[in-house]
């Protein structure tokens, strides 16, 4: 019988008061709602939101900066932000908080970009501090600043498309004219639907030296000139070049970024004056403040802000005696002190998200800033053109003027006088239309002779703009002539400095803080470890314990061992004992699941010390299966707290073991036969969810109940049960083999 083909799934739209209908409902298949009402939408975010363009602004900056230029903002004076948003608000539909927040980011005062393009005044907040706020719209003015001058260059020369605003009302600009490569100039971010956009911001003049480089050499090395980001907060890049050249060429990496600060002597205090981009000096604060807690830094007194007008400062008061360079290594490595800028350089180009490498970026806003100086020259050849075109006919009244002026004065009518002079002296009407507009003082042999003496360098100057515009290479010439001139105008020195061959401070120093001494750890069956110093177990009676519970394991190491805790959940917790407070024989104890975080109905099943991660664990499962994973597979070089997947979830948890070296181990099925095998005939899978292999044959509805060392079974008669091959059927277990046999005492 042919199965039924599956119905997609459908959707009930509830119409009920819409349109006069009652109670009626319309179905529509869920993948149609998300056709026709959710990828319209998700196109209108990437394409019209939050992906940037070649020109390096998204929509919503360009509606701004474009309603300042109309508003005669690039060369007058300030005028209050609240009439900058009322204003832009006829192109951008949005409401005035979102076109404020904008305006925020691109102002001065804010120092998000290397170059704002807002010349601000009054309280902008700052992108270094998460709780500063900017004032509010009408207490704040705004202009635009200088380097605008750049972006709106020839705007009215046909340089880009004027489309319509979203009511039709306006023309605005699909792209800025940029002279510069702003895209990689200015720091950008963007969170769309399914992808997003992460660029980093590079020195001015860098940039345009890389640009103009390209041009000439195509094969020319980046990083010659463009040697990394440049921030507008300052700070250091940790040079790597195998990581910079990486994202110069897919676009994607990360550099590293660490703050700049000073030691100063006299008042034993460390001074934090320059970030990373990325971080704010709150979050860096609170994250200091959590570590102070904890007693994972123990070698700072006091740490606030003392950010002013001056500038961004943290201070750190040091305990006596204490180096401020190992100190700031430790920060660096455990707060946002040093931290990573994502690169994402994914922008629009011709409506359609590429993500490139700079090279690339490069190569394409060349191709569309060749595009905009095609349009400007052609613009302007029309311009003189038009212009020649009337100076030609002006030169034919020269031939006689007096039969000019006869004709204008003989016409009766006055819409026959530019037909009359177009048959007189064979120009067409808009040639005849220009010499009717003269004014009659004009209309003499000098003004006409100093009007026509333009045409031969009219001339000229056509046939030299002609040839730029059919020259590959003097339309370079052009864009590298610009580029030249905004380098030496408005490029700045790098703000962010580089550092190179920089030797990160081993991870293993963190551990020198810590002090080392013997101590001996006791678990309990129900979760509870105890850490006891040598000296405490000495003066200690009876380990003390919870009712029902009672002592699993006791094991003497040291304060900085590592260990492993697994859960039923098929988790792995990782801790050091040095996160444990030593305690006392009279104590119960820190309860594991509560101090490692265990998720709701998360039960401990083994705890196993690693030592040097040498050797290897044994999960032994119901289905009768064992697998042998290496102790260095739960190594890890971060300090992950909580590993996923530590073993296989195929069937439930019977036992783990950790052994050092092979041993024989004893088994014991639920239908009362016992096996005795060596964890030599198991070989070692690296895959920590590995399924293992079978080492006991079941029965129907027989499970493996338990596995120990043959040494602690009590097994007597060791050869009934030992196994050649495996997996092995067992032998029945016999009385005095039994792990489960009483001891009776006389009395």
């Amino acid at each position: 019988m042919a199965r039924k083909k599956q119905e997609p799934e459908k959707k009930k739209i509830n119409t009920d008061g819409i349109m006069g209908l009652q109670g009626s409902t319309t179905e529509q298949a869920i993948s149609e709602t998300l056709e026709y009402n959710y990828m319209p939408y998700a196109m209108s975010v990437i394409v019209s939101r939050a992906i940037p363009e070649i020109d390096g602004f998204k929509p919503s900056h360009r509606k701004l900066l474009y309603t300042m230029y109309k508003m005669g903002l690039l060369t007058g004076g300030r005028t209050k932000s609240a009439n900058i948003v009322g204003q832009t608000m006829r192109l951008n539909p949005h409401g005035d908080a979102a076109i404020y927040e904008t305006m925020v980011r691109l102002a001065k005062g804010n120092e998000t970009l290397l170059h704002p393009f807002v010349d601000s005044k009054g309280n902008f907040g700052k992108v270094y501090s998460r709780d500063m706020a900017y004032a509010a719209s009408r207490y704040t003015e705004a202009k635009l600043d200088p380097i605008c001058a750049e972006i709106f260059r020839d705007i009215d020369s046909d340089t880009v498309d004027m489309v319509d605003n979203y009511d039709a009302t306006m023309k605005e600009p699909s792209l800025l004219p940029t002279t510069f490569p702003n895209v990689l100039v200015s720091a950008n971010q963007g969170i769309a639907v399914g992808m997003a956009s992460n660029i980093c911001s590079f020195n001015l003049r860098e940039v345009c030296d890389t640009t103009i480089a390209l041009m000439k050499n195509p094969d020319h090395d980046i990083l010659e000139t463009l040697p990394g980001p440049d921030f507008s907060t300052g700070a250091e890049l940790l040079f790597d070049e195998a990581a910079t050249r990486e994202i110069y060429s897919t676009g994607r990496g990360s550099f590293k970024l660490r703050a700049k600060w000073r030691y100063v002597k006299e008042g034993n205090l460390i001074e934090i004056t320059e970030i990373p981009y990325t971080t704010a000096t709150e979050v860096i604060m609170d994250k200091v403040a959590e570590l102070i807690k904890v007693g994972k830094i123990r070698e700072i007194t006091d740490m606030r802000d003392e950010t002013d007008l001056g500038g961004l400062k943290l201070t750190i008061d040091l305990k006596r005696g204490v180096e401020p360079e190992k100190l700031m290594q430790k920060l660096f490595r455990m707060t946002p002190l040093q931290d990573s800028f994502p690169c994402n350089f994914n922008i629009l180009i011709a409506g359609m998200p590429r993500v490139m490498g700079v090279g690339e970026i490069l190569e394409e806003w060349v191709a569309w800033r060749m595009d905009c100086v095609k349009r400007r020259i052609f613009f302007q050849i029309q311009k003189k053109e038009d212009r020649l075109h009337l100076l030609k006919g002006l030169e034919r009244i020269l031939l006689d003027i007096d039969k000019a002026i006869a004709i204008i004065r003989e016409t009766e009518l006055e819409n026959e006088v530019v037909p009359n002079l177009m048959i007189g002296f064979g120009i067409d009407e808009i040639q005849a239309n220009f010499v009717a507009e003269i004014k009659l003082r004009n209309i003499n042999k000098e003004y006409i002779l100093k009007q026509t003496k333009a045409i031969s360098q009219l001339e000229q100057e056509i046939a030299e703009l002609r040839d730029t515009l059919n020259s590959s290479r003097k339309l370079k010439g052009v864009i590298i002539k610009e580029l030249q001139e905004v380098s030496a105008k408005y490029g700045q020195p790098r703000k962010t400095e580089i550092i190179y061959n920089v030797q990160e401070t081993a991870p293993q120093e963190e551990e020198e803080a810590v002090p080392d001494y013997p101590v001996t750890v006791f678990v309990s069956r129900e979760g509870y470890l105890k850490k006891i110093t040598q000296q405490s177990l000495r003066m200690s009676g009876e380990q003390k314990f919870k009712e029902g519970d009672s002592l699993d394991f006791s094991r003497e190491t040291t304060n900085r061992a590592e260990f492993l805790v697994f859960t039923d959940k098929f988790q792995c917790y990782k801790s050091r004992l040095s996160d444990f407070d030593d305690g006392k024989a009279s104590q119960l104890g820190d309860y594991l699941p509560q101090k490692l975080g265990f998720e709701p109905g998360e039960n401990l099943s083994a705890v196993v010390f690693c030592g040097d991660y040498k050797g290897f664990v044994l999960f032994f499962f119901e289905n009768g299966k064992a697998a042998k994973v290496p102790l260095s597979a739960y190594e890890t070089k971060t300090n992950r707290k909580k590993l996923t997947g530590a073993y296989s979830d195929k069937s439930p948890l019977v036992r783990v073991l950790a052994l050092e070296s092979d041993e024989q181990v004893a088994l014991y099925t639920t239908d009362g036969r016992a096996a005795i095998i060596s964890t030599a005939q198991l070989l070692p899978k690296t895959t920590r969810s590995t399924l293992g292999v079978a080492v006991v044959s079941l029965k129907k509805k027989a499970l493996l109940r338990d596995a120990v060392l043959l040494d602690s079974s009590g097994i007597v008669n060791q050869s009934r049960y030992r196994a050649k091959t495996i997996p092995s059927a067992g032998m029945p277990l016999k009385p005095e083999d039994s792990p489960d046999k009483q001891q009776t005492f006389d009395i």
